[in-house]
């Protein structure tokens, strides 16, 4: 008499061999995919501070200048408090009520001198994933003072123009 045995599950054997492909899938593929966050969260964050200096742009437009480093992003919210200054904002110049983040959570750094020999255009810097300023993962809009555009391209040409009439 033949007894036909009715298998309900897995063997050891076969959850084992399944493991074991899960596992080498992960290690081809979990690599690449970090690696490709990491290139996606750079690219945010010079889409970002694209989008600071077209805001910076406007701003200039209706300002005639660049909000200082003391003053920094904060005048693309929020209104001078000096009245004179106040009447000439045509502010928010970026939507909702607060300043963006870069990708790995830190404010932007926003520096603008008038000194002689300065860009004529602000300085917007993530520091980048280690969220340590001054170092080869920072992402700008313009090299530092004295620094050449590193070979990576983190380092963007966006806003390095200043407005027509800036100075009037």
């Amino acid at each position: 008499m033949k007894r036909s045995r009715s298998r309900r599950g897995l063997t050891l054997l076969e959850l084992m061999i399944v493991l074991i492909i899960l596992v080498g899938l992960i290690a081809l593929v979990g690599p690449r995919l970090l690696g490709s966050q990491k290139k996606a969260d750079i690219r945010t964050a010079q889409v970002q501070i694209g989008s600071l200096v077209s805001a910076l742009k406007m701003y200039a437009v209706d300002m005639k200048t660049y909000p200082s480093t003391e003053e920094g992003l904060q005048l693309l919210v929020k209104a001078p408090e000096d009245e004179r200054l106040k009447t000439k904002w045509s502010g928010p110049y970026i939507e909702g009520s607060k300043l963006p983040v870069d990708p790995w959570g830190n404010e932007f750094q926003y520096e603008f001198s008038t000194e002689e020999g300065a860009s004529d255009f602000p300085r917007i810097t993530s520091m980048g994933p280690d969220g340590q300023a001054g170092n080869e993962d920072d992402i700008a809009n313009q090299p530092a003072a004295g620094e050449e555009e590193n070979q990576s391209g983190e380092n963007t040409d966006a806003g390095s123009s200043k407005p027509a009439n800036a100075n009037e």
